[in-house]
């Protein structure tokens, strides 16, 4: 069995990605800052997560450790069964390229390509045929049947949000991370990429996982996960914007076993 295919047979009693006592640390000696310190979480399949917690939290490490784009000091990282610790670097890129969807809070659109382009673009990297029949699908949930042919300077940022959500899920990767898919969006077009993550767990059966400092944007997850000075000290099942905020104001004020560090 392929990498690819133990991941796409993973039961959906399993999750999706978990981490077990994962430490990072930037640096050594007496300068080194502790990001990350003892975190185990799992991140269940067909279930819309966000992640949240005060700045230096190392909520973005966490999900860049999960999406395989940073190494974790020890510990273990898991995106269905396959431990990302075991792979050669080479099985990373196929597994990151194939399996795992990001959404970038700047985009990170090619300019010179259409929202289409845009969008099937790491497949064509990959080599790899898309289902038509999922592409039409994903398209449609998002709103860009009548802009495909635009560049990105030729839509707004809500659109161009909307460009990268499809260009995360039309690979059918096992999981979608999202880093402050909101954060350069006015509150209108942030809705709106909120509701297609939303749209894209409940009619896609996709599985997000969210970075957000925004109460707002958290309350349309179905679970929240808190963290503190590197350690995961809370969660919440249905969150609502009052809740989440009620959380993050006793979290601010709450002493912890890890050293606080600005968050890489």
């Amino acid at each position: 069995m392929t990498l690819t295919e133990s991941i796409r047979r993973l039961p959906s009693t399993r999750p999706a990605a978990k981490t077990i006592d994962v430490t990072k640390l930037y640096g050594s000696g007496d300068t080194a800052v502790r990001a990350l310190d003892g975190v185990t979480v799992e991140f269940p399949v067909g279930r819309f997560t966000a992640i949240m917690g005060p700045s230096g939290s190392g909520k973005s490490t966490l999900m860049y450790c999960l999406a395989g784009l940073d190494s974790v000091t020890s510990g273990e990282v898991f995106i269905g069964d396959i431990d990302l610790g075991l792979l050669r670097d080479k099985d990373l890129t196929v597994l990151r390229r194939e399996q795992i969807g990001f959404v970038f809070q700047a985009f990170n659109l090619i300019p010179t390509l259409t929202a289409l382009e845009n969008i099937t673009l790491p497949a064509t990297l990959g080599r790899r045929r898309l289902d038509v029949g999922w592409l039409n699908t994903v398209i449609d949930t998002v709103g860009l049947r009548d802009r495909l042919r635009h560049r990105p300077s030729q839509l707004s940022g809500g659109q161009n949000q909307r460009v990268a959500i499809a260009r995360a899920v039309a690979t059918q990767p096992a999981i979608v991370f999202a880093d402050e898919p909101t954060g350069n969006l006015d509150s209108r077009a942030g809705s709106e990429v909120l509701g297609f993550l939303r749209r894209a767990v409940d009619d896609l059966e996709q599985t997000v996982v969210m970075v957000t400092h925004d109460p707002t944007a958290a309350s349309y997850a179905d679970h929240v996960v808190f963290l503190s000075d590197g350690c995961v000290v809370d969660e919440m099942p249905a969150p609502t914007a009052a809740s989440v905020l009620d959380r993050l104001k006793s979290l601010e004020g709450e002493p912890h076993a890890g050293t606080s560090q600005q968050e890489a």
